[in-house]
């Protein structure tokens, strides 16, 4: 159950270097119970694909990688319970060939359940949230030990935060604080088929001209681009094939249909998920990037703010003069759409938003130096930094940017009095 070794462990993009004398791995709830009622100080790792320290700690770290990957449907209540140590992807091939569906994916699904939702992790689409949204239900130990389960009918009040165990908002992005979340339930739709295109440099007054009604023209759309004369290097259109085709002529506008499958970044393109218009399940087409295909190591830093979706196109002309700052460092940078959520800490929270995330090769310091010019651009656009991302935003600003941050840290205090799920991300965020 526990590792205990000398050797150095690191994130998955090796940009983070942990430093608990421990990995817990728990084989069942019973175990997970004990672990936490007989460890004074314990964080729960997900995946490692966080590029910050939200999952690090001084102490030890847990991992539910070793639980029975359990997928219970419920039919008439449109849900699915799945082990929280459970992969999107695992989850994903689960639904599919049951029939059924997620509303949406993240672009990598090699991440577990139970941390893309701690962290506020979202896919694309003007009508759909994070995925944390998806969550209708979780399992929770707390620090006495005790495993409760919390979900919207829990009778628990609204969530204005004292003493709101149960409130189902506040533990849809909680970021490890609350306890540690063994099973989700999920809300899930019938299957359906996707066919991915791609548009290759839509320029830059096509993009500002017409943004609201490309990002709109199909179930997801996602634009990369470097900030450079380009513009928009590459648009990925996912269509619902149960749904009217896109109507925004891209060609028209300027741009020009890829032939050939392409990668958003720098790697070979065989990595991607199939594009060219050819149908597929949901599960094989909302990623970018095929579950088959398994990156044992991202060496890549990744940051990433939402902002209101109305601000998107002043926003995106503020970052074009940082393009030669971007030159050397970045790798891509993606735009994308996400709905408003209601979960109290998602990046989306009560607005409709649109994300703006940076890849950058990794070199620490001059990734710290570009962060830091990106929010000083940003900050008349009210930016969330993404909880799973680096950010140089100082507790006051996330305050600020996250109005229910005090009422979690208030709730986290009444669940966890003596600090069993604090690391040091959590005491600088929460104070």
């Amino acid at each position: 159950m526990t590792d205990v070794t000398t050797e150095q462990r690191t994130n998955w993009a090796g940009n983070v270097t942990y430093r608990a004398s421990a990995l817990l791995r728990p084989t069942s709830v019973g175990e997970v119970q004990d672990l936490v009622t007989s460890t004074p100080r314990l964080t729960a790792l997900g995946s490692t694909h966080s590029f910050n320290e939200v999952a690090d700690t001084d102490a030890v770290q847990l991992t539910l990688t070793e639980m029975p990957p359990s997928l219970e449907i419920d039919s008439a209540r449109r849900t699915v319970r799945v082990a929280a140590g459970m992969t999107h992807a695992q989850v994903a091939a689960g639904l599919e060939a049951r029939g059924w569906a997620l509303g949406n994916l993240a672009s990598l699904p090699h991440i577990s359940t139970a941390g893309a939702v701690a962290t506020g992790t979202h896919g694309s689409g003007v009508r759909n949230p994070s995925l944390a949204q998806a969550v209708v239900g979780l399992d929770v130990v707390r620090a006495s030990g005790e495993l409760e389960h919390v979900s919207a009918a829990s009778g628990s009040g609204s969530g204005s935060g004292s003493g709101s165990s149960g409130s189902l908002d506040a533990h849809r992005v909680a970021l490890g604080a609350l306890g540690v979340v063994t099973a989700l339930e999920l809300a899930i739709e019938p299957t359906f088929e996707v066919a991915a295109t791609v548009h290759l440099d839509l320029p830059w007054d096509a993009v500002e001209e017409h943004f609201d009604a490309v990002m709109a023209d199909a179930y997801s759309v996602s634009m990369f681009t470097a900030f450079d004369d380009r513009g928009a290097r590459q648009v990925w259109t996912k269509h619902r094939v149960d749904e009217p085709a896109p109507s925004v002529d891209l060609v028209a506008l300027g741009a020009r249909r890829a032939t050939e499958a392409v990668h958003p970044g720098e790697n070979d393109a065989a990595s991607v998920t199939e594009q060219g218009g050819v149908p597929g399940p949901w599960s094989e087409r909302l990623p970018h990037f095929r579950s088959t295909f398994s990156p044992s190591t991202g060496a890549e830093i990744q940051a990433e703010y939402l902002i209101p979706a109305a601000s998107a196109v002043p926003a995106l002309r503020a970052l074009r003069p940082l393009a030669d700052l971007f030159a050397p460092l970045l790798i891509a940078a993606e735009v994308r759409t996400v709905a408003a959520d209601t979960a109290w800490l998602a990046p989306s929270t009560g607005r409709q938003s649109v994300g703006l995330h940076f890849t950058f090769r990794r070199d620490a310091s001059a990734v710290a130096a570009a962060v830091l010019r990106i929010e000083e651009v940003l900050a008349p656009f009210d930016p969330r930094p993404h909880w799973g991302k680096v950010s140089a935003a100082s507790p006051a600003r996330l305050h600020e940017a996250y109005p229910q941050l005090a009422a979690f840290a208030e709730l986290a205090r009444s669940l966890d009095p003596t600090g069993r799920f604090r690391n040091g991300f959590l005491e600088r965020t929460l104070g």
